[in-house]
């Protein structure tokens, strides 16, 4: 018994040495830092609903502009979307009954959207999605591309909140939206 008694102290005691003198393994990323433009407008890697909250109720419209110029294109969204429209805000009550969000069939290269109206969620106004030059800046965006005379970029800005214009093509803004799976 006294033997087995050491052979398990012993045991024990290797072990112990072995996991001290083990190197650890790459340690996980440090989480991204909440990002703050000032007066409340934060963008919160960790929280979706707080970076939308704050691009629809608290982000001036140079903070939202500055915003998507420090973000690159990100992941392209797949599946169905939320989305609110951010300016001009004379068009955020109406398009709320009309607009309701995308719905992408997507790669990671790109693909297809409906956009999502009616409170119903019906399918409409299809776009072809692809890495474009963003009409903003030129830094690479999605194009959301509709054979009409708008035409959609967006960015991720933070894990699954994508910031998007809508430009007629003749020039000019149409709005501001703000896209995350539903």
């Amino acid at each position: 018994m006294n033997a087995m008694r050491a052979r398990l102290v012993t045991t024990s005691a290797l072990c112990a040495s072995l996991l001290v003198l083990t190197p650890v393994g790459a340690a996980a990323d440090p989480p991204t830092p909440v990002a703050d433009y000032g007066a409340g407008c934060v963008l919160d890697p960790g929280n979706r609903a707080a970076t939308i909250d704050s691009l629809r109720f608290r982000c001036s419209v140079g903070q939202q502009d500055q915003i998507y110029r420090d973000a690159g294109a990100g992941a392209v969204p797949m599946g169905v979307t939320n989305g609110w429209v951010l300016r001009p805000e004379r068009l955020d009550g109406i398009a709320q009954s009309v607009w309701i969000g995308k719905v992408f069939r997507t790669g990671p290269d790109g693909g297809t959207l409906t956009n999502r109206v009616t409170g119903a969620g019906l399918e409409a106004f299809p776009a072809d999605v692809y890495r474009a030059p963003s009409i903003l800046d030129a830094a690479p965006a999605w194009a959301l591309n509709y054979p009409s005379p708008v035409y959609d970029e967006i960015r991720e800005v933070t894990p699954g909140v994508w910031l998007g214009y809508s430009w007629w093509r003749g020039g000019g803004l149409l709005a501001a939206f703000v896209l995350t799976p539903a």
